[in-house]
């Protein structure tokens, strides 16, 4: 249920980290572990209904914006979609658009702005509503007031939201926060904490 930002330089590490939880790769050393199983011993359907992604770069597919969404959770109804499309603020962009739900998304989201793209990217990423989602930079393209109702409205769920972000206005109000350095997790604490420390952070 925490609020968890990992920052650090480029190259420290922080994708890596995170693309581990997913099993996009696995830990060369140790093990990761998804509510104290080893994630190697979830099924890869069962790791994709528990922990939702979204990406660095938001990707969408050729097809309707309710064909994207259902990519989340095939069994959505519009009901399921416009929720989680309200949750990444997101509704009005697609109630905006010609048939709404029925919109063709042009091959990789050409016919949306790279903030759109990330809020579409977030609403499917909720469509399975995830125990944990994983989010790396995905508010980078889009306004500070914009990230923070998105933000807001993730907290309200009883979801573990793990961000990779390097705005000070995302990282402030974290439960935990992981400073990253050389693949090291080098510090770890709430906002204050680390200030007081005086380090890295």
């Amino acid at each position: 249920g925490d609020y968890v930002t990992i920052i650090g330089h480029n190259g420290s590490g922080k994708s890596t980290l995170v693309n581990l939880i997913p099993r996009f790769y696995d830990a060369s050393n140790g093990h990761v572990s998804v509510f104290g199983r080893d994630v190697k011993e979830y099924g890869r359907g069962e790791l994709n209904r528990i922990v939702g992604v979204v990406p660095q770069k938001a990707v969408l597919f050729a097809g309707s914006i309710r064909d994207n969404m259902k990519f989340g959770n095939e069994n959505a109804t519009d009901e399921e979609i416009y929720h989680a499309l309200e949750l990444a603020q997101a509704k009005e962009i697609v109630e905006k658009k010609e048939g709404a739900l029925d919109y063709m998304v042009e091959q990789g989201g050409k016919n949306f702005s790279g903030g759109q793209l990330q809020q579409l990217a977030i609403a499917r990423a909720l469509m399975n509503d995830p125990a944990i989602l994983l989010l790396d930079e995905a508010t980078s393209s889009m306004d500070l007031v914009l990230e923070r109702k998105i933000l807001n409205n993730l907290k309200r769920r009883s979801c573990t939201c793990v961000i990779i972000a390097h705005r000070l206005s995302t990282v402030r109000d974290c439960d935990l926060i992981l400073v990253m350095r050389d693949g090291d997790v080098i510090e770890q604490g709430t906002h204050e904490e680390l200030l007081a420390a005086g380090g890295a952070y």
